[in-house]
């Protein structure tokens, strides 16, 4: 266990807990913490004197955390703690990944992080692309795509995905200037419009939302704040330790107690009320927020970010042909058509509700994208046993 000095040493106190001994370092994985904040968060949920209190994480790291250290095994029975549309490559529509097989096809580079090579399209994946003979390179930077379209003279396509984190890095590169024979397919996606859909979505049971910590480092806290005040649901932003999530599960618990609709920051180390302003207006500069479907989901108003008309020499869109028809001859095959991503993403299934979870869907051969990402419920609960409630100590 690692343990550093706070710059926030509020955020160490935890109850139950000597003051002065818990602000003067924090360790995030402090097993005595741990059980304190458990014990902390038993006691809110029995508060409510109701359940089950649904809450939503919207972040695939957080599931990763909370099943890679058996976290919820600890949680009260009466919480039920969903993760939400927060995998990148998991929402990645079936026509952006056609996109990017139609290019490969034509004999584009295409170059793209890895998690995207083997998500299936209408009837391939950039992984079944290639190995008719594409060329498909897996970076992981957006840098590196402009390094590779430096060391060749064929055309090459950066197809970007990811939330604002990573559509900033894009952004930067874009401005920074690309080689002539780069272009750039944008599937990348902004988090807080689709918290909108889930919170409108009929037959939700979501009362609040644990909010990203990396993705609100960009944005900041604040942007959550007019989604609260139109749903009147509380929202908290955290980090990814296990003491950031049951820190944060303890507050957004506390509001749901207390109807206190507002925005909580509990990951002050990274992030701020207003976020990173100089990433901000490069992100604004080089992308425009538009409407479009996520994988499974539904059509979600302002959820895209794709170029700006100012960089239409760069838009792979208007760059290429792209005839997505091509590849429509081909109907999706029965387990495809069979598969719940899009209910498990919007949280109104668990991936053992599939039937095809860990049998004819398994990481090795994955059916929906949820099973191929790190990031994905499925591949989690796969990875760490089904459900991952693993037992024992936190």
């Amino acid at each position: 266990t690692s343990a550093t000095r706070s710059p926030h040493p509020e955020m160490t106190h935890v109850p139950g807990t000597d003051r002065d001994q818990a602000v003067s370092e924090l360790k995030f994985r402090d097993p005595v913490r741990a059980r304190a904040l458990i014990e902390a968060l038993g006691r809110r949920t029995a508060e409510l004197g109701r359940a089950p209190v649904s809450v939503m994480h919207v972040c695939g790291s957080h599931e990763q955390a909370i099943a890679k250290f058996g976290i919820r095994s600890t949680f009260p029975g009466g919480l039920n703690v969903i993760m939400g549309p927060g995998c990148p490559v998991c929402i990645t529509d079936t026509p952006e990944v056609d996109e990017g097989v139609v290019l490969a096809r034509q004999g584009v580079h295409i170059a793209t992080y890895g998690d995207m090579v083997r998500v299936p399209g209408t009837s391939m994946s950039l992984a079944d692309a290639q190995a008719e003979g594409a060329k498909i390179h897996v970076i992981y930077s957006a840098p590196q795509a402009v390094e590779l379209a430096r060391s060749t003279s064929d055309q090459v396509v950066f197809f970007a995905t990811g939330f604002e984190t990573t559509a900033v890095a894009t952004a930067a590169v874009v401005l920074g200037g690309l080689p002539p024979n780069l272009s750039i397919l944008s599937a990348h996606k902004y988090i807080p419009p689709v918290m909108e859909i889930v919170a409108e979505m009929p037959g939700t049971r979501v009362e609040g939302f644990l909010a990203a910590g990396h993705a609100a480092t960009i944005t900041g806290s604040a942007v959550f704040e007019p989604f609260v005040a139109r749903h009147r649901l509380p929202v908290v932003v955290a980090g990814f330790e296990p003491l950031d999530i049951l820190a944060g599960l303890v507050k957004l618990v506390e509001l749901i107690r207390d109807r206190t609709p507002q925005v909580v920051n509990m990951f002050p180390r990274c992030v701020t009320r207003d976020g990173n302003l100089r990433a901000q207006e490069q992100l604004w500069r080089v992308f425009r927020p538009t409407g479009g479907r996520w994988r499974g989901i539904a059509h979600v108003p302002n959820g895209n970010l794709r170029l700006r008309d100012e960089f239409r020499s760069i838009d792979a869109r208007r760059r290429f042909t792209i005839d997505l028809a091509s590849l429509w001859d081909h109907a999706p095959s029965a387990l495809t058509q069979s598969c719940i991503c899009g209910d498990i993403m919007a949280g109104l299934s668990s991936p053992t509700d599939c039937t095809l979870f860990g049998q004819e869907c398994t990481p090795e051969k994955p059916v929906g994208a949820c099973m191929v990402s790190n990031e994905g419920a499925c591949k989690i609960w796969h990875q760490y046993g089904g459900h991952p409630d693993l037992g024992g100590d936190a």
